[in-house]
């Protein structure tokens, strides 16, 4: 997709779409979408929201507003979006690997050479369109093609067995509270849940327990 040359716009039409465009975007649309559908660069539309953050939509008018220099520019909160939407936080010698307010002040620092209280970090991210998750975890060790034919093909011929013996089937599964224990948020896009790679490895058994398409839970706890 080619992208629009917004200088050949009249001033309250660039105006226009610059307030509209934020306005999606507060709404809960990705920046990186709006950019597309518009048109425009995306450095374009991280400027604007850059604008939009320190000024609000007085900013983007087309009469220049004055007050304070902003700390972050479009290009800044272009690269910060990247960052967090495409690498875990250990890649960057974080000690964990999810996202928090706090680590993500500390990468602002470390790139930008700009502090932010974390209550202004996440004002910049919902700006940004992104949310706090609770992450997928799914194992490395996967196989996707065999979860497939398990869901094509065994599954089926399970289900029909059941019904012919009037039974009830359950999915079962066992924990630790070790190192497959999973807690937290993590920050991502609005309506786009995060997936966190991690090892789907047991150390050991605390609880095993099955629970039925219908909510039906057994569970026992065992030391073994």
């Amino acid at each position: 997709m080619k992208e629009f040359d917004g200088r050949r716009l009249d001033h309250k039409t660039r105006e226009q779409i610059r307030m509209r465009a934020v306005q999606q975007i507060e709404a809960g649309e990705s920046p990186e979408v709006v950019a597309k559908d518009l048109g425009f660069h995306r450095s374009c539309v991280y400027e604007w929201i850059s604008r939009y953050r320190e000024g609000g939509l007085e900013a983007l008018r087309t009469k220049p507003i004055a007050g304070r220099p902003r700390k972050l520019t479009g290009k800044h909160l272009q690269k910060l979006y990247g960052i967090i939407t495409s690498k875990n936080p250990l890649q960057l010698k974080f000690p964990f690997a999810l996202w928090t307010r706090s680590m993500i002040g500390e990468l602002i620092r470390d790139e930008f050479d700009v502090s932010l209280s974390d209550v202004s970090v996440g004002r910049l991210l919902r700006k940004l369109g992104l949310s706090p998750q609770k992450p997928l975890y799914r194992a490395y060790q996967q196989d996707a093609q065999a979860v497939e034919r398990w869901r094509q093909e065994q599954y089926p011929a399970i289900k029909k067995l059941a019904k012919r013996m009037k039974a009830t089937i359950y999915f079962e599964d066992e924990s630790a509270i070790r190192s497959d224990y999973h807690r937290g948020t993590t920050w991502a896009p609005v309506g786009n849940t995060p997936v966190v790679r991690a090892t789907g490895a047991r150390f050991r058994v605390n609880l095993i327990s099955a629970i039925s398409a219908q909510g039906a839970l057994r569970f026992m706890v065992t030391e073994k």
